[in-house]
């Protein structure tokens, strides 16, 4: 006879999918430990996973604000270290000329 279809609420099929991503146990060790096919696990995954760290679109604003800020500052900074080189070439010129004996 055929095997009746288990149906899983969304609340457990959320509650698998959180407790897959607090465990450091394989899908597969998971599966076998609830009594669900894995295939069915990795389902879940795909459908319910919460990124818990995923970028919100005004934290991705945020950020691309400060990596341009940062860029500039660096520019800057290159601008400045280019300028403190060429001086120092100078001031190298300088005491090489100054420093020569007079005949």
């Amino acid at each position: 006879m055929g095997e009746t279809k288990q149906r899983y609420s969304e609340e457990f099929k959320k509650q698998a999918v959180k407790y897959i991503q607090e465990q450091t146990k394989s899908v597969n060790d998971i599966a076998e430990e609830l009594n669900i096919p894995a295939a069915t696990l990795r389902k879940w995954l795909s459908q319910y996973r919460e990124f818990q760290h995923e970028p919100t679109a005004e934290r991705v604003r945020q950020l691309e604000q400060e990596l341009k800020e940062k860029d500039r500052a660096l520019a800057a900074q290159k601008r400045e270290l280019d300028d403190l080189r060429e001086e120092l070439t100078i001031i190298k010129k300088a005491v090489h000329i100054f420093s020569k004996q007079k005949n």
